[in-house]
């Protein structure tokens, strides 16, 4: 009788199949979008106990409770109510100001072009009047907490679109050359700041109204700006 080899007696074992290390990107995927989802409850629960509480008589701790999430994570989201405001407005008021800016400039002067952009923005305000209350009339200049940044941000790029078209006025001669275009859209920036505050402050505020007054502002102001208007007020001095 033939002996039987170790081989034939311990047959070897199939090879297992190498394991590949499973990816991490469903699990990040996943936390991602639960980080988004609870964003989403804590701007929406903030946006509506400002607007039926009112900003002074709103509590991070309701706001929390109505979010469905702890008040530990609610400030990882927001340092405070003011920094709560901005995260309600800023994705928003971000695509707002960036398609205005990219659509073609309006027909018409430096004054019809402000007035398609700030137009924009005056609407905007209309239709979520006592949230942009609390923006408008508190937050403006604040400039501390989580979001805080990201609004001065849009407001800059607000104040750049400005300048571009202050810029292509001045190379076709409607207003002087002797400033900066970047110090003549900060004029015209604040013009229109306080114009959209004076606007909101009224029981009623109508947007179209407050265009119609925002275009005087802007004549008034420009008609200082118009070539000639320098070498007359020194006349006048």
């Amino acid at each position: 009788m033939r002996r039987m080899t170790a081989l034939e007696t311990h047959p070897a074992k199939p090879a297992e199949p190498v394991k590949r290390p499973r990816s991490r990107k469903p699990a990040l995927a996943l936390r991602e979008q639960n980080k988004a989802d609870k964003r989403e409850r804590i701007r929406a629960a903030a946006a509506e106990h400002f607007t039926r509480q009112g900003y002074a008589d709103a509590t991070l701790r309701d706001i929390a409770v109505h979010a469905q999430v702890g008040l530990g994570t609610l400030f990882n989201y927001a340092d405070d109510k003011r920094d709560l405001v901005f995260l309600i407005f800023n994705e928003e008021l971000g695509a707002l100001t960036d398609a205005v800016l990219a659509a073609p400039p309006a027909t018409g002067g430096l004054i019809d072009q402000l007035i398609a952009i700030f137009g924009a923005h005056y609407r905007y305000f209309g239709s979520r009047l006592e949230l942009s209350r609390i923006l408008l009339q508190e937050l403006t200049f604040y400039s501390q907490g989580k979001h805080a940044g990201e609004f001065l941000t849009i407001r800059q790029r607000l104040i750049t679109g400005v300048q571009s078209r202050v810029a292509l006025a001045q190379a076709a001669g409607q207003v002087r050359q002797g400033e900066s275009a970047e110090l003549v859209a900060r004029l015209l920036f604040f013009v229109y700041s306080a114009a959209v505050r004076w606007w909101i402050a009224a029981p009623q505020p109508d947007a179209e109204q407050g265009l119609a007054d925002l275009r005087k502002l802007l004549q008034m102001q420009m008609e200082g700006l118009a070539p000639g208007a320098a070498q007359a007020l020194a006349k006048l001095a």
